[in-house]
C-alpha cells in the first residue's frame, strides 16, 4: 500500500462505467484511483509501469480482452505478478473459469453494489480472494469436475492443521472467521495459508480452493 493508501487502476473501455467505479472507490478514505484504461493494451502498458496495488478490470475490451491482460498482468509466467479483480456484466462459466486460471484473484458483477465491490479490492489488496458469491459454488463445481486431482499432489504432505485450513478457505471463509473457528491467532492462520502456498506450490486463496475441491476435501 503507499503513502495515500490502496493504489487502484481502473481498466473498462465505457468512460461512465470508469467514471462510477472512480466515485465508488475514491469514496473510501484509504483507496485512489491512479490511472484509467479505455482498452486492454493500455492497461497492460499502464499497470506495468505503475504498478497499482489492485487492477480492476473488465472482460470486454478493444484490443486485449480482460482474461488476456491478466494472463499478462498475473499469469503462471508473470515473474512480479499484479493483483487483478475482474469486474464485468457477464455472469458466463467460461469467463470467470478463464479469468480465475488466469492468475485473477477475484471476479465480480458489476451489478454487486459498492460495498461488495470496495471489500473486493481491500481483499485483493490483503492477497485474500473474493468472488460474487452467485457465481462461487458453480465456478467450484466446474473446477471439480474437470480437474485432474493426480496431477497437483503436494510436493510436501499437509498436516492435519493446514488440512483444517485449506477446507476453511475453500468454504469462503476470511482469516478471521478461519482463527476464530479453529481458536488460533490470526498471525498464526496468515502463516498456515503461506505454508500451504508454498507446499502446494500455489499463488493465491483462489488456486487454495481449486486445490481444494480438485481433490475432494469440501462438498
Amino acid at each position: 500500500m503507499s503513502a495515500t493508501g490502496i493504489t487502484v487502476m481502473l481498466a473498462d473501455d465505457q468512460a461512465m462505467i470508469r467514471d462510477c467505479l472512480r466515485l465508488i472507490l475514491e469514496d473510501q478514505p484509504d483507496i485512489s484511483v491512479v490511472a484509467e484504461a479505455a482498452d486492454g493494451a493500455e492497461a497492460v502498458v499502464l499497470a506495468r509501469r505503475l504498478r497499482p496495488d489492485v487492477c480492476l478490470v473488465d472482460i470486454q475490451m478493444p484490443g486485449l480482452d480482460g482474461i488476456e491482460v491478466t494472463r499478462a498482468l498475473a499469469g503462471p509466467d508473470v515473474a512480479a505478478p499484479l493483483r487483478v479483480v475482474v469486474v464485468t456484466t457477464f455472469d458466463l462459466d467460461e469467463y470467470v473459469y478463464g479469468a480465475l486460471r488466469g492468475g485473477a484473484i477475484g471476479f465480480v458483477l458489476k451489478d454487486v453494489g459498492p460495498d461488495l465491490l470496495v471489500e473486493a479490492v481491500r481483499a485483493a489488496h490483503a492477497g485474500d480472494a473474493l468472488i460474487s458469491p452467485s457465481l462461487t459454488l458453480r465456478l467450484l463445481r466446474r473446477l471439480s469436475a474437470i480437474a485432474a486431482p493426480a496431477t497437483r499432489a503436494p510436493a510436501q504432505p499437509l498436516s492435519d492443521r493446514e488440512f483444517e485450513v485449506v477446507r476453511a478457505v475453500a468454504r469462503g471463509r476470511t482469516n478471521q472467521e478461519i482463527a476464530a473457528e479453529l481458536f488460533i491467532s490470526l498471525s498464526t492462520v496468515k502463516g498456515h495459508v503461506s505454508g500451504i502456498m508454498t507446499k502446494l506450490g500455489l499463488r493465491n486463496r483462489v488456486e487454495i480452493v481449486a486445490w481444494a475441491w480438485e481433490h475432494r476435501l469440501v462438498d
